[in-house]
């Protein structure tokens, strides 16, 4: 795409993200001082519009930003910090609560919210995966036997597992111990990628393994804060009903944080998912902007917005990734004095 162009789809996105309504060619011309025609910025808009960057919603209106057109626009973006003075203010009011995870994440997906006019998420910070540690296997009858999964972290989760058929508990402890052998330190993922011949027995137990620990993931979602709704409502793409009420439906079955999380997630940094880009389809005519945040390998965190395609990306950005930053560094802090305790209480004992 030729500067012309470029500068063309990124005023009309720019307008519509600040107006609500659909760019005229005229409001093109007086936006970008381009020193041609009102009709040649009408044969560039015809262009967009054939290459997908573009839409018109009515034949006799004004073009908007497809998703194609809103990723060009955040793809060659110029990004600036948060004010300086929006960053101490942001610090100072986080410097006045507990030092408390919870507080934190409540004051944080508040000030988000507010900031962004849209809908803001945050999960606790947890470990990425758990990780098997250690397991049991008790013989309660002569098929059927209770696993005892220890994860990391101390955290303990039984199930049972029928045989087809009869064991022993000299049996079930060798299945043990070789399970142990092979899976120790793994996650779930990293388990089922293992090329590791197994009798019948023994792939039942891996398999209930592996299904404990996936559920044990998707709980780390769970323990989550979200706000914003009010500041969405206001936002003239959710004037109707239907809209609105099938997003508070999402929010009151917590679906809207697992729809957010579907999305691949890079390692580090903001990550900007418009629309149809979303892999949950509840929410592909919605954007998402996210990152991490937490200590890596430790204890991650996601904190997110949810809005409309019309999203200030710009500021969205920013925002999160002061956001991000500075929840990591409390948490780092917090994490690190909370290790120096514990370790002093054992030198202690």
């Amino acid at each position: 795409m030729n500067d012309r162009t470029s500068a063309i789809l990124s005023s009309i996105t720019r307008q519509y993200i600040s107006r609500a309504a659909p760019v005229s060619s005229a409001s093109v011309v007086a936006d970008c001082g381009l020193d041609i025609s009102s009709a040649t910025i009408r044969n560039e808009m015809v262009a967009l519009e054939d290459a997908g960057y573009i839409i018109r919603p009515h034949h006799a209106a004004g073009s908007i930003p497809s998703d194609k057109g809103y990723r060009f626009f955040v793809e060659n973006m110029n990004y600036v910090d948060l004010p300086l003075e929006e960053q101490r203010l942001i610090s100072h009011m986080f410097h006045q609560v507990e030092e408390n995870i919870e507080q934190w994440l409540a004051l944080a997906v508040s000030l988000l919210a507010q900031r962004v006019q849209n809908i803001a998420i945050m999960t606790s910070p947890k470990p990425p995966s758990c990780r098997f540690k250690h397991m049991e296997l008790v013989s309660l009858q002569e098929h059927l036997a209770l696993t005892v999964l220890v994860l990391g972290g101390a955290v303990v989760r039984q199930q049972l597992v029928n045989f087809e058929h009869p064991v022993t508990q000299e049996e079930l402890r060798s299945i043990a111990d070789k399970t142990v052998r092979n899976y120790a330190g793994l996650s779930a993922s990293q388990i089922l990628k293992r090329k590791t011949v197994l009798s019948a027995n023994e792939q039942k137990v891996t398999d209930c393994i592996i299904n404990l620990m996936k559920t044990e993931d998707q709980r780390s979602n769970e323990d989550s804060y979200i706000d914003g709704l009010h500041y969405l409502m206001n936002q003239p793409e959710f004037n109707t009903g239907n809209r609105i009420v099938s997003l508070i439906g999402l929010m009151e079955q917590r679906k809207l944080i697992e729809a957010m999380m579907e999305n691949q997630f890079d390692e580090c940094g903001v990550q900007v998912i418009i629309g149809k880009e979303n892999r949950a389809q509840s929410i592909q005519n919605l954007s998402v902007v996210m990152s991490r945040y937490g200590i890596p390998d430790e204890a991650i965190g996601t904190i997110g917005i949810v809005g409309p395609t019309r999203m200030h990306y710009g500021r969205a950005i920013s925002t999160i990734s002061f956001m991000s930053s500075m929840m990591s560094k409390l948490i780092c802090d917090l994490y690190g004095r909370n290790e120096q305790n514990n370790i002093e209480k054992m030198q202690n004992n």
